[in-house]
C-alpha cells in the first residue's frame, strides 16, 4: 500500500465522519432530526391535571439530552384542530391559562432545591426555584435560553439551561445523577400531562422526579451587572442619582459567589396596597437580583402551614431603620453557595450604612445519607441602635422511608441579648405525610413556639407563644362522568387545637373544603370551617387575652379562564372575628375581569368590597391601666386597574392604579377585665376613615438578557382621619384617595449585564 494511502486512510479512521460527530442544538424552536438523533426520547406522558395519571388525551414527546452548553429539553405538542391554541403573551413570571410547557430540573438530583423554566406558545417565559418538595417561588430570575415555531400539527419549544445556572455537588465519576420533570399544558382545557407522572398536589413531588446521567460537564462564568438610578422627588423638589452593581462568579461547580454594592430597593416592583390593623405583620416577596439568586438553599420553613413563615425573610435586610426614620441603606451583601465532601453549603452577610445599620449572617449546611437528610443553620443580626444582637440555630431532618411516607422535623433556638439582658427560647415542628394510595392522603403537623422564642430580626414569623396540632385526611376524585362540568375534585377534612405556651385555649377548629378543576380550564374552591369558643391572645398586643365566642367561616372562589376576549374571577367570604354571634360576620366580595385586547394587549379591573358589622380593634391603654378595645361597623371598598402592552419581544408598557377606601363607625368602648371578658364602658373612641392610593405608569426596554431600562412614574398616599361622630363613607374615601400626593417621582434606571 503506498505511504499515502495509508496516510490518508489512518486520518480518515481518527477523525470522525461529520454525519456522526455530535451536532450542538440551536434553539430555534424547530426540532431538527440530527440535533436531537442522541437525545433520550420521552413519548410516556400521562395525566397530572386532573390527576388521573392516565395516558396523555393528545399526543406529546419530548427529547432531552446534555450538552457543553447546557442541558437541552426539546418538547413537540399536537395540538388537534379542535382545540384552541391559547397565544397570549405575558410579562416574565406572570403566567397565565396558556399553551405551554415546562422543565424541573434538581441538578443535585436529592430532593433539597429544583428550577423550573416554562415556555409558552408566545415564546413568554416563566422560571422559579422549587423547595420543600413542592413550594414554588418565581422571584428568581436566571439567564436561559428558549424558542418556540408552530406548524399545522401544533407546537414546538427548545430550552436550553446552561451548568452555571446552579451549584453541583462534586461527583468523582464522569457523569452526574440530576432528576428532572417534564410537562404539556393545554391552556383551553388546564389538563396537564407530564413526564413522570408526579404532581405539585403530591406530598413527594421534588424528590419523585425521573433520574438521568448525564456527562459531568461544567462551565464558568463572572457577570457583572452595574446599574444606576436617578430619581426626581416632585414633592420634596429634589434629584437624586445613586448607582451599584451585582456580580455573579462561577469558576466551577462546585462554587457559587453572589455579591451586591449598594443594591437598589427601587421603585420598579410595587408592593399591593393593605390595610392591616392586625397584630400579624403583612409579608411581602423580594425582587432584588441579589436576594433571589440562589435564595432557595436559605428557605426553611418553619412556625405554621402558612410558607411566609422562614427563617430568613430577605426583606428585614434594607427594611424599615430601628430608629424609624426611613429605610435601611444597604451598603454592600455576599453570598457563598457550593458543596464540599459530600456536604452543600451557603454562607450570607449583608451590611447596612451609618451608625443605625444594622448587620445580616447566615450560615447553613445540608448532607443526604439514603433515605435521611440533614440540615443546620445559624443566623446573627447585630443591631447597635437597640444594644441587641438576635442569634437562632436551626436543625432540620427529613426521612423517606419509602415513596409514599415522609417525615420533616425541625427544632429551633433563639438567643436574644439586648442591653445586657439574655432571653432564649425553642420550638419545633414536625409534618408526617402519609400517601395511602387510591388518591387518598393523609398528614399530621404538630408545632411548638416558646412564649419568649425570637426570630423575627432576620426571619418573619406570625406569632410565637403557641402550640398547634393538625391533622388531616384527603381524597381525590379522578374518575368523573363525561357529561360533568368537573373534570375532578379533592375532599379535604381537617380538625386542629391552638393553644398559647401557658395553656390557654385559644380555639378548637375543624374544616371541610372541596377543591374542583373544572372542563372549561377553570378552578373552584370552597371550604366551610368553624372555630370554637376560645381566646384571642394577640389583639391587645400582650396586654391580655379576650374571650371570644364560637365563628363560623364559608368562603367560595371561582375562576373563569379566557374565554374570547375575557377572563373572570370572582369570591364569596363569610367569617365571624369579632365578638358578635353568627349573624354577625364579615361579608366581602371580590370580582376581577380582564379583557384581552390583542394576545400582546390586555386590561383589567378588580373590585372588592367588605362589610363588617362587629370589627374588633384594640386601641390602646387608658392611663396606665386596663387594655382598651373598641368595636366599629366598617365599609372598606377596593379598586385595582391595570393595563399591560407588550410592544414587540423586548418592550413593555404597565399602568397600574391600586385604591383603598374605608370607614369605621364606633359602635361600643371596652376594657378588659381580669376573667379575659370585655367590660362595656361609655364610649371613648372616634369614628375613622382611611384613604389609600397608589399609581404606576412603567416603561421596560429589555437591552440583553437580565439587563434593562426602566423609566417610570409613581404616585402615591395614605390618609388617616379620626373624628368624633364623623361623617365617614367608604365610596367618599375611594373617591378622595385619587388626590392623594404624599409621593410622586419620576425614576429611570439602567442595569446592564456583562458576562465575562
Amino acid at each position: 500500500m503506498p505511504p499515502l494511502f495509508r496516510a490518508m486512510l489512518a486520518l480518515a479512521l481518527l477523525v470522525p465522519l461529520p454525519s456522526l460527530a455530535a451536532v450542538p442544538v440551536k434553539v430555534d424552536g424547530r426540532i431538527d432530526t440530527a440535533e436531537w438523533a442522541d437525545a433520550r426520547h420521552v413519548t410516556d406522558f400521562r395525566l397530572t391535571q386532573p390527576l388521573s395519571r392516565e395516558p396523555a388525551p393528545y399526543p406529546t414527546e419530548a427529547w432531552i439530552k446534555a450538552t457543553p452548553e447546557g442541558l437541552a429539553v426539546a418538547f413537540h405538542s399536537v395540538q388537534p384542530p379542535g382545540i384552541e391554541r391559547r397565544r397570549q403573551r405575558s410579562q416574565r413570571d406572570q403566567g397565565g391559562q396558556v399553551d405551554r410547557v415546562n422543565l424541573y430540573v434538581d441538578f443535585d438530583g436529592d430532593g433539597r432545591t429544583g428550577y423550573n423554566f416554562m415556555v409558552s406558545l408566545s415564546d413568554s417565559i416563566e422560571d422559579g426555584t422549587i423547595t420543600n418538595e413542592n413550594q414554588f417561588n418565581h422571584d428568581w430570575d436566571g439567564n436561559w435560553r428558549h424558542a418556540v415555531s408552530e406548524d399545522a400539527s401544533g407546537w414546538s419549544a427548545e430550552i436550553l439551561v446552561p451548568w452555571y445556572i446552579a451549584p453541583m455537588q462534586k461527583t468523582q465519576a464522569d457523569t452526574r445523577r440530576i432528576t428532572v420533570q417534564l410537562d404539556r399544558v393545554v391552556g383551553v382545557t388546564g389538563e396537564r400531562m407530564a413526564w413522570p407522572a408526579v404532581s405539585y398536589a403530591d406530598a413527594r413531588y421534588l424528590s419523585a422526579f425521573q433520574p438521568i446521567e448525564v456527562p459531568k460537564y461544567s462551565q464558568s462564568l463572572l457577570a457583572v451587572t452595574p446599574f444606576v438610578v436617578g430619581v426626581f422627588d416632585n414633592v420634596a423638589h429634589r434629584a437624586k442619582v445613586d448607582g451599584g452593581a451585582d456580580v455573579f462568579w462561577k469558576p466551577n461547580g462546585q462554587f457559587q459567589l453572589s455579591a451586591t454594592l449598594n443594591p437598589d430597593f427601587g421603585q420598579v416592583e410595587s408592593d399591593q396596597l393593605v390595610v392591616n390593623f392586625g397584630a400579624v405583620e403583612t409579608f411581602f416577596s423580594d425582587k432584588r437580583p441579589f436576594f433571589t439568586e440562589n435564595q432557595s438553599f436559605f428557605d426553611v420553613p418553619f412556625g405554621s402551614l402558612n410558607t411566609a413563615n422562614r427563617l430568613i425573610y430577605t426583606r428585614r435586610v434594607g427594611g424599615a431603620r430601628d430608629d424609624n426614620q426611613g429605610a435601611g441603606d444597604v451598603t454592600a451583601a455576599v453570598k457563598l453557595n457550593g458543596s464540599a465532601g459530600g456536604t452543600t453549603y451557603g454562607v450570607f452577610a449583608a451590611t447596612e450604612a451609618d451608625e443605625v445599620g444594622r448587620d445580616f449572617y447566615a450560615l447553613r449546611a445540608t448532607r443526604d445519607i439514603g433515605s435521611q437528610g440533614f440540615g443546620a443553620m445559624v443566623t446573627r443580626v447585630d443591631r447597635p441602635y437597640l444594644d441587641r444582637v438576635a442569634t437562632v440555630g436551626e436543625f432540620d431532618h427529613r426521612w423517606t422511608p419509602s415513596s409514599a411516607f415522609t417525615v420533616n422535623s425541625t427544632i429551633v433556638g433563639s438567643t436574644v441579648d439586648q442591653a445586657g439582658r439574655g432571653i432564649r427560647d425553642t420550638g419545633a415542628q414536625v409534618r408526617v405525610d402519609d400517601e395511602l394510595g387510591g388518591g387518598r392522603r393523609q398528614q399530621l403537623y404538630l408545632l411548638h413556639l416558646g412564649d419568649h422564642l425570637q426570630l423575627n430580626d432576620f426571619g418573619y414569623l406570625e406569632r410565637n407563644n403557641f402550640n398547634y396540632a393538625r391533622y388531616e385526611y384527603s381524597r381525590r376524585f379522578t374518575n368523573l362522568p363525561a357529561s360533568s362540568m368537573y373534570a375532578s375534585h379533592q375532599w379535604r377534612a381537617a380538625a386542629s387545637r391552638r393553644s398559647n405556651d401557658h395553656g390557654l385555649l385559644i380555639a378548637n377548629a375543624v374544616a371541610v373544603s372541596r377543591s374542583s378543576e373544572t372542563r372549561d380550564g377553570g378552578t373552584e374552591y370552597a371550604e366551610f370551617s368553624a372555630f370554637s369558643s376560645g381566646n384571642d391572645d394577640l389583639v391587645t398586643r400582650g396586654h391580655g387575652a379576650v374571650r371570644m365566642p364560637v365563628r363560623p367561616s364559608f368562603f367560595y372562589e371561582r375562576d373563569l379562564p379566557r374565554r374570547g376576549r375575557w377572563g373572570f374571577y370572582g369570591n364569596l367570604n363569610y367569617a365571624v372575628d369579632g365578638l358578635g354571634d353568627w349573624r354577625q360576620g364579615r361579608v366581602s366580595t371580590e370580582l376581577s375581569t380582564r379583557y384581552f385586547v390583542s394576545d400582546s394587549a390586555n386590561v383589567g379591573l378588580t373590585v372588592s368590597v367588605q362589610h363588617n358589622p362587629e370589627w374588633l380593634l384594640w386601641r390602646g391603654t387608658t392611663g396606665g391601666g386596663p387594655a382598651s378595645l373598641a368595636s366599629y361597623r366598617s365599609n372598606q371598598v377596593f379598586v385595582s386597574a391595570a393595563g399591560t402592552w407588550l410592544i414587540g419581544s423586548k418592550q413593555e408598557l404597565r399602568v397600574k392604579l391600586e385604591a383603598i377606601g374605608l370607614d369605621a363607625k364606633a359602635l361600643r368602648s371596652y376594657d378588659l377585665g381580669a376573667d379575659r371578658r370585655v367590660i362595656p364602658v361609655a364610649r371613648r373612641h372616634d369614628d375613622f376613615g382611611l384613604d389609600n392610593l397608589g399609581f404606576q405608569v412603567r416603561y421596560r426596554y429589555e437591552l440583553a438578557p437580565l439587563s434593562d431600562l426602566y423609566i417610570a412614574y409613581v404616585r402615591g398616599g395614605s390618609l388617616f382621619e379620626e373624628q368624633f361622630d364623623g361623617q365617614f363613607r367608604a365610596e367618599d374615601e375611594l373617591r378622595d384617595s385619587f388626590r392623594l400626593r404624599d409621593s410622586e417621582q419620576f425614576l429611570v434606571k439602567l442595569a446592564y449585564r456583562f458576562d465575562i
